[in-house]
């Protein structure tokens, strides 16, 4: 097997990223008058940040609304972003097993490499605006060994980078509909990476 290389998702499965991106959608909303209902949004993070848009926004007025949104992030949602129960200690695992730790994101990498740096959280690469088998793409390119995320379309990705996909139950999504997306392994949060760390290495060396 390559070195240890571990990919993560950034929202929900390294950070809890609702309260600064329900802020960022008021100040939207603020800004053009439309409508947004914050508490649906963070429900159901993990795909692009378009998509969202889309709901909310008449198909000529998407792009527009995209910029603007992110032009409003950094004021408001990188504050109140915390690191999820276990994030330090698992990229920590990562760390002290000898490997490289990867951010691969839908969320804008700009954005994302500003929450990381807030946070203290240390990682080698951010790959952002990849969702599903787009992630596959960069974890191929930088070599991971796993992927670890919260969301169905995070298994996706694993699967066609041809990696284990490690699931956190801290998302969206049950662990029943994480391990009928592929998962290898489901763990409540990250809390058990580092123990289950040998476990998963082990998995993809039989691979």
């Amino acid at each position: 097997m390559a070195a240890l290389t571990v990919g993560f998702d950034l929202d929900m499965t390294l950070v809890d990223s609702r309260p600064g991106i329900a802020d960022t959608f008021r100040a939207l909303t603020a800004r053009t008058g439309v409508h947004v209902d914050v508490e649906a949004v963070v429900s159901r993070l993990g795909p692009p940040l378009r998509t969202e848009i889309a709901r909310w926004f008449p198909p000529e007025q998407v792009d527009e609304a995209v910029r603007t949104y992110r032009e409003l992030y950094p004021a408001y949602a990188i504050t109140p972003t915390v690191p999820l129960p276990g994030a330090v200690a698992a990229l920590d695992a990562v760390r002290d097993s000898g490997g490289r730790a990867l951010v691969v994101t839908a969320k804008h990498g700009r954005l994302a490499r500003l929450h990381l740096d807030h946070l203290g959280l240390v990682v080698d690469e951010v790959a952002g605006d990849l969702f599903a088998e787009g992630k596959a793409t960069a974890l191929r390119q930088h070599g991971a060994t796993h992927y670890v995320g919260d969301h169905v379309a995070d298994m996706v990705a694993a699967l066609a980078a041809g990696v284990p996909g490690i699931a956190v139950a801290t998302g969206p999504c049950t662990p029943d509909e994480l391990r009928a997306a592929g998962a290898a392994v489901v763990l409540d949060d990250l809390t058990g990476f580092p123990a289950a760390l040998d476990g998963m290495i082990r998995l993809a060396l039989e691979r």
